[in-house]
């Protein structure tokens, strides 16, 4: 396989998923401004910009905090390469490059998505949000639906599973940190209603009830989330099925080398230290820590990755 073809079906998993994220990140905010008296409008707008790390990119459109500037901002527009249109347009592109390969399903799914989401306004969004990102969310598992019901097994849906489970673990990683950090000098109840949020926006209270039932305390949440190895969203069961693909490629001679050896060592180094994680690890600056330094090793792998099986041309990232 090319390396930039590679890197296509890479980005396509990445994209995806990173679209689905920006639609629960938006979700967790709206459960949480429902939960808490917010004071500064501005306030409660700024900080999912800098959940999103896009402030910098922001700040050179905007002078404020809006509900509607921000919203449009992260979700439509095009010239913010890290929004939910941008996110899809490029999968789009990548896919578009791959379409004698892959199977039409993929194709007809993500060029609706991207028509629709190039008809939106941002009124669409400010009539009814929870409507509009239960929308998105469906069409990214429109997508994924596609992807397991018709994909061969090879080694292209290796790699969009990779970056689909590389992002996913990121995402879950960030939207954890974004919550952690907004609950600093709050009394225990509000960290636990902001938790919860994050519970009900990665669809997980249903299975976290059936784990603790009525035991429900912020530790077992961050520990649910980070260390379950059955959850699908949880950040472990991600960096297990993320070494799974990765070590499931088929690679011929001349393809194989220290590189790739290199990614699987870092991939199963991120799960076995997320097998062995302790739960005290889950409370207070600990687990602050503990998210740290798992975004900086999931970047970390994403350009080992890229040093092992891709280069940059005729790629949209």
């Amino acid at each position: 396989m090319l390396n930039r073809n590679a890197e296509a079906l890479f980005w396509i998993g990445r994209y995806i998923e990173r679209a689905e994220n920006h639609a629960r990140l938006i979700n967790v905010h709206y459960h949480i401004q429902q939960e808490e008296d917010f004071h500064e409008e501005g306030h409660k707008w700024s900080r999912l910009i800098d959940a999103l790390g896009v402030r910098g990119e922001y700040m050179q459109q905007f002078e404020t905090f809006s509900e509607q500037d921000v919203l449009s901002f992260i979700t439509l527009d095009l010239g913010n390469s890290n929004s939910l249109f941008s996110c899809v347009h490029h999968a789009r592109n990548n896919l578009r490059t791959l379409r004698q390969q892959l199977p039409s399903e993929l194709w007809d799914v993500v060029n609706s998505f991207n028509l629709w989401l190039g008809e939106r306004s941002v009124a669409d969004i400010m009539s009814s949000p929870h409507q509009f990102y239960q929308q998105v969310k469906e069409r990214t598992a429109m997508f994924l639906g596609a992807e397991q019901s018709v994909m061969l097994r090879g080694n292209e849906w290796h790699f969009i599973e990779s970056g689909r489970f590389l992002e996913r673990a990121e995402n879950t990683t960030r939207i954890l940190q974004a919550v952690i950090a907004s609950c600093r000098f709050k009394e225990l109840n509000a960290v636990y209603t902001q938790l919860q949020a994050v519970l009900k926006s990665v669809s997980g209270y249903q299975a976290f009830r059936r784990y603790y039932a009525d035991a429900m305390s912020p530790e077992s949440i961050l520990d649910f989330l980070i260390a379950n190895p059955k959850f699908p969203r949880s950040i472990r069961f991600s960096f297990h099925q993320l070494e799974e693909h990765l070590a499931k490629l088929e690679l011929d001679s001349s393809e194989k080398g220290s590189g790739h050896e290199k990614v699987i060592r870092q991939a199963g180094k991120l799960k076995a230290e997320l097998d062995y994680m302790e739960k005290e690890e889950m409370s207070g600056e600990l687990v602050e820590d503990v998210l740290k330094s798992l975004v900086i090793s999931c970047q970390k792998l994403g350009k080992t990755m890229e040093g092992a099986f891709f280069r940059r041309e005729g790629v949209s990232v």
